[in-house]
């Protein structure tokens, strides 16, 4: 019973976390074209997140070591909460990107605390309930964060404050949970060349995974702006990437086990392409078209992290597999920190377009070069389990290994 209730408390723990870190990106965006930031600037903020979603991933398993799971998870909860009620004290873009460090060192920090105390609790007998609704509570809380900016006024003392109080809120389940803590794991090696070492084809996988995703979800809202879409419009059309890509995670893994990972990963960036064309085009085609056309945006973008990982998982030993998950994490990151910025500036230069011009071309890249790569080696005869992928820490593949093994 003990190990239930220490799910719950860990879910619950998640869930308030995501919302309020997860839902300072949009709520930003949509804020820095109130207070009449340049596109440029509301890029920024999303680069600094990823920056600091970096240092989290770094930085949280050794401060678990030093101080323990429930004290590292409070000092990332305060970084949180600091960097969301900061926002209400100035309108300077670049102290908020500051702040926006803060944020996204709080959000992979508590991810590191939650998921090391997951993996030591899961037993043989609870592992596939406990990942399927930590799956299902990463995709949930997800989607609830893209909503929440329907309901928060941008550039409000009060919407940043609710923030702030959700992320406290996120301290109370886990720190009063009876459960006895959980051993601190060994700080795993963090190297970036296993990765490539494994397969240079997920690496570009992660990385133009990281494109598409970072620069929709931090600009996104500037797109949606600046196509005529009202606030709460921009949150549903935020909610339908998200849920687009819930929605593609089980046909993709069907796909992805049944025939060649490199070639459903080809032709899944040429539905990418397609979907940006179709995103264009669909700007003047009213609420609904824009929102479909968002849906069908992540159904083709989302899923490209985790058949990546499961495509680089085929060439790695057992031992490989949790540092290889966490060298695809530090790829994933490089890409999120460069591309809202990078997306941000093109369409400040070329109009709201050139931000899915600029997904494609990364998805006509990424074809190239698996096509490409498909003549370097043969298909594995043994391949792992696709297993959806969240993209939260670099100790996720603790939790992933038996799944892709069984």
């Amino acid at each position: 019973m003990r190990t239930i209730i220490s799910f719950a408390a860990l879910f619950l723990s998640a869930i308030l976390l995501q919302l309020s870190t997860g839902g300072v990106g949009p709520l930003d965006a949509i804020s820095g074209i109130t207070l009449e930031f340049t596109t440029e600037q509301i890029g920024l903020l999303g680069s600094a997140h990823f920056i600091g979603f970096f240092v989290g991933c770094w930085w949280a398993p050794r401060l678990m070591g030093s101080v323990g799971h429930s004290r590292a998870f409070a000092v990332c909860t305060a970084l949180g909460a600091m960097g969301l009620i900061g926002h209400t004290l100035t309108n300077d873009p670049y102290i908020w990107a500051i702040l926006r460090i803060a944020s996204g060192t709080c959000i992979a920090g508590c991810y590191t605390v939650i998921e090391a105390w997951l993996n030591a609790k899961v037993t043989n007998e609870t592992r596939g309930r406990a990942m399927g609704t930590y799956r299902l509570v990463d995709l949930g809380a997800s989607l609830g964060a893209q909503m929440i900016i329907a309901v928060l006024p941008p550039a409000s003392y009060v919407s940043y404050n609710l923030l702030a109080i959700l992320c406290c809120a996120s301290l109370l389940p886990l720190t009063l949970t009876r459960a006895n803590q959980p051993p601190t794991p060994n700080t795993q090696r963090l190297r970036p060349k296993l990765a490539w070492a494994c397969s240079p084809l997920a690496v570009a996988g992660v990385i133009v995974s990281a494109l598409s995703s970072a620069s929709f979800r931090m600009v996104g809202p500037v797109y949606g702006q600046e196509v005529g879409l009202g606030i709460d419009q921009i949150a549903f059309f935020l909610a339908s990437f998200v849920l687009g890509g819930a929605l593609a995670q089980y046909p993709l893994g069907w796909l992805a086990d049944k025939y060649d990972r490199r070639w459903v990963l080809i032709w899944l960036s040429a539905a990418a392409v397609l979907s940006c064309g179709i995103t264009m085009a669909a700007s003047g085609a009213g609420t609904v078209g824009v929102m479909l056309a968002a849906g069908f945006f992540g159904l083709t973008t989302f899923p490209i992290f985790s058949l990546s990982s499961a495509h680089a998982n085929d060439f790695a030993t057992s031992e490989e597999r949790v540092e290889l998950s966490a060298a695809l994490m530090f790829w994933y990151a490089l890409g999120a920190i460069a591309s809202p910025y990078i997306s941000s500036t093109l369409i400040e230069q070329f109009g709201p377009g050139a931000l899915f011009a600029f997904v494609a071309v990364g998805h006509l890249g990424l074809i190239i070069f698996g096509l490409a790569r498909m003549r370097s080696r043969p298909t594995p005869e043994e391949r792992t389990n696709y297993v959806y992928a969240p993209r939260t820490s670099f100790t996720v593949g603790r939790l992933l290994k038996r799944s892709r093994e069984e």
